[in-house]
């Protein structure tokens, strides 16, 4: 057995160890009174949400009528499949959609998400649309964050990675999962990640945590992370957990307020569970006794940045939208990651052309600073 095998062999006893754990999930015990930040579900206008929806389904709707992706039985993708409608979301302008600025201007740098680093020899975030972005003139950047390591450690990773990137140019960071919330502390904690920022793009963000976080015995929980895996080091204790509990997570955005110059873009996916991955079927159904709403990692409403602009609501679970599983790389995985097709690069690239657009618009892209 190679080395690459290896490693993909523990990954997936992780894996299937972690859905096992489910039979055990012990009740929810709620945090204290003192820790708890108050908070509210609202709809998108009373949270103080832009609804972009209409505007970003014309342009998602133009890219994949441009790059033409397929599914793997050869069935052209379309936006009535691939991007939920909800009520409300605004009509077609059935305007034509003009040009972004240079892309030269911008760099887009990927974080992924939790245990992103374990996977990274098979699977890498939007792996399978970085090489068409540099084709059409993106340049392109990916942070590999430490995939056990709490928000905060993983906020100076960032910091450090940027100071590491050409000056001058404006970064749109592109987030998924817990990269999203990485990168709001990083730019909250270092100034100077803020100030290089133009935007963040989150797809399936745990903006708001995730209920799975507080779903089982803190001593089970340590037993899946700090399982060996030189490919992904465990950190202090369950501090990748911890980053994750919507106590946490709720009581962070009360406490720190986002950067004003930074414009912020939500994604926030969800699937039937019929078009969900084996491998998140559990924890859809854990989460589905609250909310139904959700893409087996994520609830959706937790998905949104707050004061950000809805873009839309891919219809994918937590790995389709953003993480592509090969099954030549990896059969292996595939298999428990079955419902991953999905025009990912199609997705993104259209996310990218709003956000040029709106920062044009606005006028705060590059050249205007």
């Amino acid at each position: 057995m190679s080395s690459m095998q290896y490693r993909l062999a523990r990954l997936v006893i992780a894996a299937l160890m972690a859905v096992m754990l489910v039979a055990c999930a012990a009740q929810r015990v709620p945090p204290l009174p003192g820790k708890i930040a108050p908070s509210a579900l609202l709809t998108i206008d009373q949270g103080g949400i832009i609804d972009g929806r209409g505007h970003f389904r014309e342009i998602f709707r133009e890219v994949l009528s441009e790059r033409s992706p397929k599914s793997s039985t050869g069935v052209p993708f379309d936006d009535a499949t691939t991007l939920w409608k909800l009520s409300g979301e605004p009509a077609s302008t059935r305007k034509a959609i003009p040009h972004a600025q240079p892309r030269d201007q911008f760099r887009v740098v990927i974080v992924p998400g939790l245990l992103a680093e374990c996977v990274a020899e098979t699977s890498t975030a939007f792996g399978d649309a970085r090489k068409q972005l540099e084709y059409i003139g993106y340049k392109i950047d990916y942070i590999q964050t430490k995939g056990r390591r709490g928000s905060d450690y993983n906020a100076d990773l960032i910091r450090n990675a940027v100071m590491g990137m050409p000056e001058g140019e404006k970064i749109i960071f592109v987030t998924h999962s817990k990269g999203t919330v990485d990168t709001l502390e990083a730019i909250v904690k270092h100034p100077v990640v803020s100030k290089r920022t133009a935007a963040v793009i989150s797809f399936s963000g745990a903006v708001n945590g995730s209920p799975l976080a507080d779903a089982f015995p803190e001593f089970l929980l340590k037993l899946v992370h700090e399982m060996p895996n030189s490919s992904c080091p465990p950190g202090e204790g369950i501090e990748a957990v911890e980053s994750l509990r919507r106590s946490v997570r709720i009581s962070w955005l009360y406490d720190h307020g986002l950067p004003y110059n930074i414009r912020y873009y939500s994604l926030p996916a969800f699937a039937s569970r019929e078009n969900t991955s084996r491998i998140l079927l559990p924890f859809y159904d854990m989460l589905a006794k609250i909310d139904p709403v959700n893409d087996g990692q994520v609830l959706c409403s937790d998905a949104i940045i707050p004061g950000s602009i809805l873009l839309g609501y891919p219809n994918a679970d937590h790995w389709a939208v953003a993480m592509p599983v090969s099954r030549q790389k990896s059969p292996l995985l595939a298999e428990l990651v079955d419902k991953n097709d999905y025009p990912r690069a199609a997705l993104l690239e259209a996310a990218l052309r709003f956000v040029e657009l709106d920062l044009a618009r606005i006028g705060r892209g590059p050249s205007s600073q």
